[in-house]
Parts: structure tokens; C-alpha cells; sequence
């Protein structure tokens, strides 16, 4: 398939299509006759892999580096850990998430209150909050 059919298939641009490739995460494709890139199921196979990596979170340079361990196929230990590394960021930063949520919403209260008490709310040199 043509780089028009296969950014079609994959929804992206054909411009990151062509990054991809330039940039190693899609290995060198074929040329036609015409000069076209000619591209089968394994590049589609390829962008799809990247773009559900990218929605995980997981950088170019992650995915790049999984790719190059490859020969034939995702080296199933590898796919394992990154999701395991992944997940255990995801939790870190929902934990921290939830922190600062209720940091803020404990301020929130804490302003609306001194404020409806016709109260001023400032910080004193330590960062903590006083009313005044």
C-alpha cells in the first residue's frame, strides 16, 4: 500500500508516517517502481503498536528502544516490564494526584470560609497559611 492508503488506515498524517520511519521506530520501506514507498502489514502492525504505545504514555525513545530489541516479534519479557514500569508510574502519579487534590480543595474551603468571615488569608514566611 501507498503512504496515502496506509495514513488512512492509521489516521495519521503521512508526515508522521515519514518521521517515523526517518526517525528508526519504522524500519525502511521498499520503493516501487514509480519511486513511492510501498508499505505492507507489518508497517501498519508498526503504527499501530506506536500509537497505542504513545496513549499509554510511553515515549518515542521507549518505544524505539523496545523495537531495536526486536527481531521477530515484541520480546515478550521486555513488553512485560515496560508495562509493569508504567503502571507503577501511573499509580505514583494518581497518588500525587489525589495529594494535590485534596491539598487544594482543603484550601479552597479554607479561603471561602475566612473569606465569608470577612477575613484577609495569608501565608506566613514558612509557606503556611494563617488567617489575618
Amino acid at each position: 500500500m501507498k503512504i496515502g492508503e496506509l495514513a488512512q488506515r492509521t489516521g495519521m498524517a503521512t508526515s508522521a508516517i515519514r518521521f517515523y520511519e526517518a526517525s528508526g521506530l519504522l524500519p525502511p520501506t521498499e520503493r516501487g517502481s514509480n519511486g513511492y514507498r510501498q508499505y505492507g502489514e507489518a508497517a501498519l502492525q508498526r503504527l499501530q503498536m506506536i500509537q497505542l504505545g504513545q496513549r499509554l504514555g510511553f515515549g518515542l525513545d521507549q518505544l524505539r528502544e523496545l523495537f531495536a530489541a526486536s527481531r521477530d516479534g515484541l520480546p515478550h519479557e521486555l513488553v512485560l516490564q515496560g508495562l509493569d514500569e508504567r503502571l507503577a508510574r501511573i499509580d505514583q502519579l494518581a497518588a500525587d494526584l489525589a495529594r494535590q487534590r485534596a491539598e487544594t480543595l482543603e484550601l479552597r474551603e479554607r479561603l471561602a470560609s475566612e473569606w465569608a468571615a470577612g477575613r484577609c488569608f495569608t501565608l506566613d514566611a514558612s509557606g503556611e497559611e494563617k488567617a489575618a
